[in-house]
Parts: structure tokens; sequence; C-alpha cells
């Protein structure tokens, strides 16, 4: 029972305490009302549109954005590979090192040299591992394909969600409300939807060489993406995004250049090198420079795992380019051909399936509600003015 005895001489009473909201739920959402069929449909009409919000609709288009331009490289990668030009760790290198030439001169800029330094002195294994599990991600899901089913694959590459989801859980302890798992279950129903797609125009796949083996290597590479995200949002909401991009690229360079000149360098001299081969090569890192530029945005507007839900429309885009990266066969000379095929159908219902998911993903919170975005300049650090950083100071 409450006390009811006045406060003691000279103290003011206490304010009432507020009622405390579940966390990560938004209450000024409408609710859904189960009065007649009327009212349900009105409430939840009503409730599908409150989740409409500026920073949800901004999320959603920066997320669709990001997919695109994944879209936009998976196509100039299938040209370069239908010109005869299959390096696939050495077309990685060109994307880590142009990281690395943009966002580490202006770390440099911001800490100064000494600052650099320490900076890979004390937080360079963070960002090494983070690497790492970038580069051979992209390793493991490209070897993928050489030895199994690209439709398998496209399935299998969803298992990066549910790993995104239990490593967000680990780094971050973040709490997941049962309509964020509707989404999520939504969103992987369009995925099949897509494949389905795939099954139903009839086109002729190759005969998986070791399908046990590529399936395997997909599962360990989505793993990887999976551990990488949630790691990559965890930095980008407590550090700068320069920082972040910078180490990414520097040790993403060291790591990829290593590895490419152990696997490819045989192939490096018997792969076409000429001026088409050079414009493509330039567009598929254009395209992946902005599309790992946006990525880190995205995870500070909503969250990883968002963002991996937004991929999964990458496909339809492909569609837009008449090409689709899960449709693609061997050619008599072993190397991989794009297939012009008429869409099912099932395709143009995938979509609007997976938009709906996205946005039931925050039926209950709003993007708001994802995390805590405080970027600081790490204490141990004094910028370029000699100053001393200090915990609030923002970057």
């Amino acid at each position: 029972m409450r006390s009811t005895a006045a406060p003691p001489s000279g103290q003011r009473p206490l304010p009432p305490v507020p009622p405390k909201e579940e966390e990560g739920i938004d209450s000024a959402k409408p609710k859904v009302r189960f009065d007649s069929r009327w009212v349900f449909f009105i409430t939840f009409v009503a409730r599908f549109v409150s989740a409409w919000t500026k920073k949800f609709a901004l999320s959603l288009l920066t997320g669709q954005l990001v997919s695109l331009c994944l879209a936009c490289a998976t196509v100039t990668s299938n040209e370069l590979v239908v010109r005869g030009w299959v390096l696939p760790i050495t077309q990685t290198f060109f994307l880590y090192f142009s990281l690395f030439v943009v966002y580490t001169p202006y770390t440099i800029y911001k800490y100064g040299f000494a600052g650099w330094g320490k900076l890979i002195l004390h937080d360079g294994w963070k960002y090494f591992i983070l690497a790492s599990c970038d580069v051979e991600g992209n390793f493991l899901a490209m070897r993928s394909y050489q030895y199994a089913d690209p439709i398998s694959l496209s399935l299998l590459y969803a298992w990066t969600i549910p790993s995104c989801t239990f490593f967000c859980w680990v780094l971050m302890r973040k709490k997941y409300l049962l309509s964020q798992f509707v989404g999520t279950l939504t969103c992987i129903c369009g995925l099949g939807m897509l494949v389905g797609s795939n099954l139903l125009s009839g086109v002729i796949l190759w005969q998986p060489v070791d399908e046990v083996k590529g399936d395997l290597f997909m599962v360990a590479g989505a793993t990887l993406y999976g551990l990488n995200n949630a790691a990559e949002e965890f930095f980008v909401r407590q550090s700068p995004l320069y920082e972040v991009l910078g180490q990414l690229g520097m040790w993403g360079t060291l790591i990829n250049a290593i590895q490419a000149a152990g696997l490819e360098h045989r192939d490096m001299k018997t792969s076409t090198w000429n001026g088409a081969t050079g414009g493509l090569l330039v567009a598929w890192t254009a395209a992946m420079f902005i599309f790992y530029t946006m990525t880190p945005i995205l995870y500070r507007m909503a969250t990883s795992v968002f963002y991996n839900l937004n991929l999964l429309s990458t496909g339809f885009f492909g569609l837009l380019f008449g090409d689709d990266n899960t449709l693609r066969a061997r050619t008599p000379d072993n190397h991989m051909g794009l297939q012009n095929y008429p869409p099912f159908p099932l395709y143009f219902v995938a979509y609007p399936v997976i938009i709906f998911g996205l946005t039931f993903y925050f039926w209950s919170t709003s993007p708001e509600y994802e995390g805590k975005v405080d970027p600081q300049i790490p204490s141990y650090i004094k910028t370029t003015n000699g100053e001393q950083t200090t915990p609030g100071n923002q970057a």
C-alpha cells in the first residue's frame, strides 16, 4: 500500500511515476479491434498506415536503393563472366580498395596520423575480425555457386536473416516482438514466391556438381554475413561512419589481396582484359561502393535485420534488367551465361508481399525504438586541433 503521509518539512513531494511502457513498443499506434469484420478492416488499415512514418518511409526507401545497387552489381558481374573475366576474389579487391582510399584519408584528416595509429593499435583487431567475416562470407557465397543449384542457394541465403537476428541479440541484447517475426516470415514467403516463379518459368539449370558442398558453403557464408551485419551495426551506432568504413576497407584490402594472389594468380593471366571488361569492373565497383556506403546508414536508421529483409527484393530488381541472379546456366565453355526468359506472373506478386512484410516488421514498434545512435570519437584520440575528445563528443 502506498503511504499517504505528508513529506517532511522543506521537501517537495515526488512527482507521480508514469506507467512503464513495454520496451520497444510504440503505444501511440492505433489498436486493431475485432468487434466486427468491418471494424477489423478499418482498424487494420489504420494500424498499417500508422507504420508509414517519415522515419520508416526513409528507411524503406534507403533499403530498396541498397537492394537496387546490389541488383546492378549482380548484372555487371554476370556480364563480366560472359565476357570471360572470372576473377571474383580480385573483383572484390577493387571494392575494398575504393573504400580504403576514400574513407581512410578522411579518418586521418579527422584524427591525425597519430590518432589513426592509436585507432589501429587499440581497435584494429575488432575491425580485422569485421573485415575477415565480410571477405570470407563473400568468398564462400561465390564458391557455392560452382557446386550447387542456384535456386536452392537463394533459399539458403535467407539463413543470413536468423543469423543476423541471433548475433544482434548477442552483441546488443536486442529484444524482438512477435510482429517482427511475422514480418520476417512474410518477407521470406515473398522470397519463396520469387524462387517458385523461377521453377514455374521452366528454365533449365545445370546439374549440381556437389550439392552438399555448395549448400554448406552457402550456409557458412550466410552465417558470416549475419555476424558481419550485426557487428557492423554495433560499431556504427557508437563510432563515426568514416572510421568503420575506412577500417573495413583497409583490412579488407589486405586480406583480399593475399587471398587473390594465392588463389587467382594463374587466372589473372588467362582472363580477358580490355576496355569492355574494364568499364564493367568500374561500374560494378561503383555500385558496390554505394551499396557499402548506404548500408551502415540504414543500420542507424533501422536495423541490420531490416537491411537483410530489404535484400530479398534484389531478384525482382534484377528482372528489370532482364537478368536474375538465380537463373544462370552453364555454357559449353564452362562459364556462366545470362538466360533471357519470360517472367512468371507470380514474380510480380512477390514484391508487394516483401514490402508488406517490411511494413509489418514495424507493426508494433518504430525505427526510432531500434536502438541508440551515439557515434563518438574514441576517447584516446586527440582531434586535429589538439583538444582531447570527451565521451559525449559526437562525430
